[in-house]
């Protein structure tokens, strides 16, 4: 853009506007989840979560042996920090697309990787680890690309597998923001929720009823 930018002017106007957002890399970062996700998608007898998502009324996942079907639950209240003027009656119940960071390896899976963000969500540094040091817990392998420095550039947690939450009892941790319980009005503030176990159980038992004892009596 500055080599080919004749007016200096509109540049510095996108520079502008891209410092003062701290959102903008969101969008980026979420679409990159996404296309990392979607290769695995539809692998026989996998119990690998490749969806995670929520509309401010139910939380949804999908994992990779049913792509197609939807797990679905009551989304949760975020606890967290609000903008002045809103407080948790203003809240709305957790809402949005960005889960498909968690889902991808990054998001609050990574919170070792930027302490900082608990000054954004509430919480503490040391907070930070704990959760990402948990994460490994229930994902299958860590991330080859996404280090985390402090953590002997040890790999994000990536791929999560609900026979592991179902066998720890452990739950995603998510970083989110906290949308407005009125349309319109809009971000009043952001925080931390895990994911509900409702849709892991059914997850779990679905693809338990539906593929090992189908694979079972084909045997």
């Amino acid at each position: 853009m500055i080599r080919t930018q004749k007016n200096p002017e509109d540049t510095a106007k996108v520079f502008e506007f891209i410092i003062n957002n701290d959102h903008f890399f969101l969008n980026l970062s979420m679409a990159a989840g996404k296309a990392s996700l979607l290769p695995a998608e539809n692998i026989p007898g996998s119990t690998i979560v490749t969806v995670m998502a929520r509309n401010g009324t139910d939380f949804g996942i999908c994992i990779s042996n049913q792509p197609n079907q939807w797990f679905t639950a009551q989304a949760g209240r975020v606890e967290g920090l609000y903008l002045p003027g809103y407080t948790e009656a203003d809240a709305n119940r957790d809402i949005g697309d960005s889960t498909v960071t968690e889902t991808a390896g990054f998001g609050g899976f990574a919170m070792a990787a930027a302490p900082a963000i608990t000054q954004f969500v509430g919480g503490s540094p040391e907070m930070a680890f704990e959760i990402t040091r948990e994460m490994y817990e229930i994902t299958h392998t860590e991330h080859r690309d996404f280090k985390v420095p402090a953590m002997n550039f040890r790999g994000t947690p990536l791929g999560i597998d609900i026979r592991r939450v179902m066998e720890t009892g452990i739950l995603p941790q998510i970083n989110t923001g906290i949308a407005h319980k009125n349309p319109g009005v809009g971000m009043v503030g952001a925080g931390i929720l895990r994911a509900p176990q409702a849709c892991f159980e059914e997850a779990f038992f679905t693809f338990h009823n539906e593929y090992c004892l189908e694979k079972e009596s084909k045997s």
